[in-house]
């Protein structure tokens, strides 16, 4: 039997700088995509993310492993493995982001670590590319207003990849703190010369009348009621995937023909946790995962005049879908530091 040593295979170690750049927002876009196409084809495995929540810090920590077959083309299976920290204080205490993450990219067949890669860039920008994946699938054709609720990290990887699926005549942004929506605007407005950006700490001056709400807030208060979603609207909720936390007022569910990514994870964990523990909806009101309707088994948006949701609380198979072309970019612009991790 022939063997092949990896013990000079060394790590690459990426840092957030590092990963900027590495992929352009539509290629963050196409990953995500496939890691759902996957998942309809069964052809992953993972387990809902498991959390650990201390009462005396507010947030939690989540641990998310998984495995995809053919996630990219020349890369026949991948595995990773994600460690995310929430800390709601982050930002007012410590001067730090609301979310980071640790990224572990390993070899199947040896589980040998690939890379070890700041995850915080990575979330934002896959996390943001979910809804984008979304709008191309459930959304209005003639979606031109787009309503982001949250304008942290993920409300900025939200903007950059949904601005790839359509021409926006405006986007309007929420934020609990002005100080939150300064630092977008700062970050944005330059980047996106051709949209009407209008920041708003009133959510009223956001939500209705919006073609598409994308939601991503931290905490566990209902932001957006059911009187500000006209018909026809889209909704991609992102945020509070903790159970017994919402964004939405539960009547909106009630409307609305609901996706999820994996209902797993959302019955417990997803925007559905709330209306289905209240009996205000059942899983018999779940129309399918967003997989089913891209792999043409399951029909998305039935009109024009529907409420489309979209429940999406993250799923592990999104970063072993995307960190191979991550990897296979830093390797090829020699970013990262290299260390063997094995001794000889």
């Amino acid at each position: 039997m022939t063997t092949t040593s990896w013990r000079n295979r060394k790590t690459l170690i990426l840092s957030r700088t590092d990963m900027m750049g590495l992929l352009t927002p539509t290629e963050y876009v196409d990953c995500v995509e496939m890691a759902y196409r996957r998942h309809g084809e069964g052809r992953v495995y993972l387990e809902p993310k498991g959390h650990i929540v201390l009462d005396k810090y507010p947030g939690e920590w989540e641990v998310m492993p998984s495995y995809i077959e053919a996630p990219i083309e020349g890369v026949t299976e991948a595995a990773a493995c994600k460690w995310v920290s929430i800390r709601e204080n982050n930002r007012a205490k410590f001067d730090l982001p609301t979310v980071f993450s640790i990224l572990i990219y390993t070899e199947p067949e040896t589980g040998f670590p690939l890379a070890i890669v700041d995850g915080s860039y990575h979330t934002m920008m896959r996390t943001g590319a979910s809804a984008a994946v979304s709008l191309r699938w459930l959304a209005r054709k003639d979606s031109r207003t787009l309503a982001l609720v949250g304008a942290g990290d993920v409300g900025i990887g939200a903007l950059r990849t949904c601005a790839t699926v359509f021409d926006w005549k405006e986007v309007r942004v929420w934020s609990r703190g002005q100080e939150t929506l300064d630092h977008f605007m700062e970050s944005e407005e330059r980047r996106h010369p051709d949209l009407m950006i209008k920041p708003s700490t009133n959510i009223e001056d956001v939500v209705p009348g919006a073609d598409v709400v994308v939601t991503m807030t931290t905490g566990s208060n209902i932001v957006v009621r059911d009187e500000h979603v006209a018909p026809g609207t889209h909704i991609a909720a992102l945020g509070s995937d903790l159970t017994g936390n919402q964004e939405l007022e539960s009547a909106i569910t009630k409307r609305a023909r609901i996706f999820v990514d994996d209902i797993r994870q959302c019955r417990t964990d997803g925007e559905i946790n709330m209306p289905l523990a209240h009996d205000e909806i059942t899983e018999a009101d779940v129309a399918g995962e967003i997989g089913e309707v891209i792999n043409g088994k399951k029909e998305g948006r039935t009109s024009v005049e529907e409420i489309t949701l979209f429940d999406s609380t993250g799923i592990a198979i999104q970063d072993s879908a995307t960190v191979p072309l991550e990897y296979e970019r830093a390797v090829a612009a020699g970013v990262g530091v290299e260390k063997k991790m094995i001794s000889s």
